[in-house]
């Protein structure tokens, strides 16, 4: 009968070391199946945690004139007061424009009879298919069925039930969060050795500093493009060119793809007010601006900010879309800043210790303390 395997020979410290990456996997799955169940509050607590780091500056700019506590109850009061104000100037006018379109549609159905009546092809598609008397027989009905849209905004409204409650709950997760994070970041930092704990408060700083800038100078950016169009907008007598210059605001925050999106809409806008001039002009202004934005304004703003590569930029915004929509492509860039500032952190922190103990004096020789007395 053979002995049992020591704990020294090889099969044991082999069996040990299956059982330790085994027990390893199974802890990787059951937290990626954890995060997973609770992807909804950890993303909650994320947004939370980005809004406390982007609205810290002003906190902290008003804080120096007035206690803390009303100078976070001033900065939330603002950022709950700015969407409401953003709707008073979008909805009115759209309100207005989706009226007049509804009542004025059987005037333009009209119209577009004459023109085909006029000419010879289309008129001979007319005959053959009677295109425009169905949609005229369509444009008198849509005012009628313009009211069965109460039917289909009352299926939405648990969903804005349930958005409401997901923003209400952030922000109290970031007020508190604004409130005592940063206390809960020192006191994990004290856990750790003196030189761990200044590496990671300089990091905490870094990558706060990074979100601020990177949020100061898009709203900037945002900002300088809404103002442009605006006064573009004025001058070639579009109506309602402040909402105008708004939506270009809100989609110039976008990455990438948003100052497009805002300029296709604007254009569209322009075709039915003064076509061909001022959807031409509007063209024009549009891609010399997103020219200027992105080779001037925006190297200059975010210089100092986030400073990543284009490539970097693009993966992300990529990435952040894809798994979660536009909060995704708004968010992503910030990310990949912190991490780039983590990784570059922990590669200089780990540099310094490995160069350290090689500059370092060796330690005095001990004194030598002589023959040792006899035994008697």
């Amino acid at each position: 009968m053979s002995a049992p395997a020591s704990t020294t020979s090889p099969e044991f410290l082999t069996a040990r070391a299956v059982l330790r990456v085994v027990l390893i996997v199974v802890a990787v799955v059951l937290t990626i199946a954890l995060m997973y169940l609770l992807r909804q509050p950890l993303t909650w607590i994320f947004i939370a945690a980005f809004i406390a780091v982007a609205l810290s500056g002003p906190v902290n700019f008003l804080s120096r004139r007035m206690r803390r506590g009303f100078a976070i109850a001033l900065v939330y009061l603002g950022l709950i007061l700015t969407p409401f104000v953003l709707i008073g100037l979008l909805v009115p006018p759209i309100v207005t424009q989706a009226n007049n379109l509804v009542q004025n549609l059987p005037e333009y159905a009209e119209d577009l009879t004459r023109f085909v009546n006029d000419n010879d092809r289309l008129r001979q598609l007319q005959e053959d298919y009677d295109i425009t008397g169905k949609l005229e027989e369509q444009a008198q009905e849509l005012p009628a069925r313009l009211g069965d849209a109460a039917g289909v905004l009352s299926d939405i409204g648990l969903g804005i039930v349930n958005s409401v409650f997901a923003a209400v709950t952030i922000l109290v997760l970031s007020i508190f969060m604004m409130g005592s994070g940063r206390r809960f970041l020192d006191a994990w930092a004290r856990r750790y050795p003196p030189e761990r704990e200044a590496w990671m408060r300089r990091l905490f700083e870094r990558i706060g500093n990074a979100i601020g800038n990177y949020v100061a100078g898009a709203l900037l950016q945002a900002t300088v493009a809404g103002l442009t169009s605006w006064i573009v907008l004025m001058v070639l007598g579009i109506p309602y060119a402040l909402p105008l210059a708004v939506i270009i605001f809100m989609l110039d925050l976008v990455p990438l793809v948003g100052a497009t999106l805002g300029a296709i809409v604007v254009g569209i806008v322009t075709l039915f007010i003064h076509f061909p001039v001022a959807t031409i002009i509007w063209v024009v202004f549009a891609i010399i601006y997103q020219q200027v934005e992105n080779n001037v304004i925006q190297p200059r703003i975010q210089a100092k900010a986030v400073q990543l590569d284009p490539l970097v930029v693009l993966i992300s915004v990529l990435f952040g879309s894809a798994l979660f929509g536009v909060l995704g492509a708004l968010l992503a860039i910030p990310v990949a800043a912190a991490i780039q500032i983590t990784v570059r952190e922990y590669t200089s922190q780990r540099r310094t210790a490995a160069i350290v103990p090689q500059t370092e004096p060796p330690p005095p020789p001990r004194p030598d303390p002589g023959p040792s007395p006899a035994a008697p």
